[in-house]
């Protein structure tokens, strides 16, 4: 179950029905899917071969073509990571980073944990989104957000695009007071 942490009150927000209120009022999308259904041998597993990617996208089908219908999504994919990922400092640079997209930012957790850190409205400021198996969130396309690890430096998530190009980044800059 998510939790949200607000960067500028400390207040923490638990529950998925209370989880889902905020974000849904932030302009995210958040959705809880059944974790239990990953195979026994997939569920705390973070180096995955290609055909347990295929495997999990297998197991999840109904709920990805659920999604897919309703929001325009045309394609997914599988993302592994954790401490035996080549690169994973470099990634998590890349990932840690302030950014938009030109399309929604999908992820449903399946394995492991991860954190979006989003920008709220102007009230609200930036929140901490903590996410863990089954979590299923959605940053709308323009939102000012990244993601990187929880402690435990292990996630296995599905993620889905609208463009069949996949994930494409853009640096966001915080404007200064006075909109400069």
């Amino acid at each position: 179950m998510a939790v949200i942490k607000m960067r500028n009150s400390g207040e923490v927000i638990e529950g998925n029905e209370n989880v889902a209120a905020f974000l849904n009022k932030q302009g995210v999308l958040y959705e809880h899917w059944d974790a239990s259904k990953l195979p026994i041998h997939l569920q705390n597993k973070f180096v995955l071969t290609d055909e347990e990617k295929a495997e999990i996208l297998a197991t999840f089908q109904t709920e990805i073509e659920d999604l897919a219908k309703r929001r325009g999504y045309q394609a997914w994919d599988v993302v592994a990571l954790c401490e035996q990922t080549p690169n994973l400092e470099e990634l998590l640079k890349k990932f840690e980073q302030v950014h938009t997209h030109t399309e929604d930012e999908v992820r449903a957790i399946v394995a492991g944990h991860g954190i979006f850190i989003i920008k709220g409205d102007e009230q609200t400021g930036y929140f901490n989104v903590e996410l863990e198996a089954g979590d299923v969130i959605s940053v709308p396309e323009g939102n000012p957000h990244f993601f990187t690890l929880m402690d435990d430096r292990q996630v296995v998530a599905v993620r889905l695009f609208i463009d069949q190009s996949g994930w494409v980044a853009h640096p966001y800059e915080e404007k200064e007071e006075g909109g400069k």
